[in-house]
């Protein structure tokens, strides 16, 4: 059955979060029109790890060849990787945080980016090795413009989901919330969310 992986990485619960609430949305109504089902992977409440040397070691250490220790350390990231591997349709919903991605979202992309798994170096460089699937973005900021010079999360995820071999085929977003109109954006996002559905 075809799947649709949900990535959330706001801090707000889901009935505070707009980004959260967007892509909510997204992924249940592509699942509502294709019959896939959704599995959603909080990288807020899993509290991911950062990517240490150890765990750097460990991640691109073939699995029978990895020490107790070693596969203790890659379990984390080779589950991450999976769910991507297995799902169809990804679905990242996240807030711009201080001009960037949140740092669960940051751990998240360095625990997947395995050369040789998600991606492989070739003689043309990099190639992404997670074709046939596509991605939605659903973003939320209070005061950063989503594709202005200083918006450093948009930018960086598609270039990365891209990087993986998996292009972004649109991205919703709720920008500039925390001004006097911020309930008007919030709802143009939420009839954005109802177009691209249609």
């Amino acid at each position: 059955m075809n799947s649709i992986l949900l990535i959330t990485a706001s801090i707000r619960s889901d009935a505070e979060s707009v980004s959260r609430q967007l892509g909510q949305s997204i992924a249940q109504g592509l699942a509502a029109k294709t019959g896939a089902r959704v599995i959603t992977r909080d990288l807020v409440a899993e509290t991911l790890p950062f990517v240490s040397a150890e765990r750097f070691a460990a991640n691109l250490t073939p699995a029978g060849e990895r020490t107790a220790n070693e596969a203790a350390l890659a379990e984390i990231a080779d589950t991450l990787i999976a769910e991507l591997q297995a799902a169809e349709t990804i679905v990242i919903a996240s807030p711009i945080y201080n001009f960037g991605p949140p740092a669960s979202l940051k751990a998240w992309a360095d625990l997947v980016a395995r050369a040789g798994t998600t991606f492989r170096y070739t003689a043309n460089g990099p190639e992404g090795l997670l074709t046939g699937k596509q991605a939605y973005l659903a973003i939320a900021s209070g005061g950063t413009p989503v594709g202005a010079d200083y918006d450093f999360m948009s930018r960086w995820l598609t270039f990365f989901l891209g990087f993986l071999g998996i292009p972004v085929v649109a991205t919703v977003a709720a920008d500039g919330i925390m001004g006097r109109d911020g309930a008007e954006k919030i709802a143009a996002a939420h009839e954005a969310v109802e177009r691209l559905i249609a």
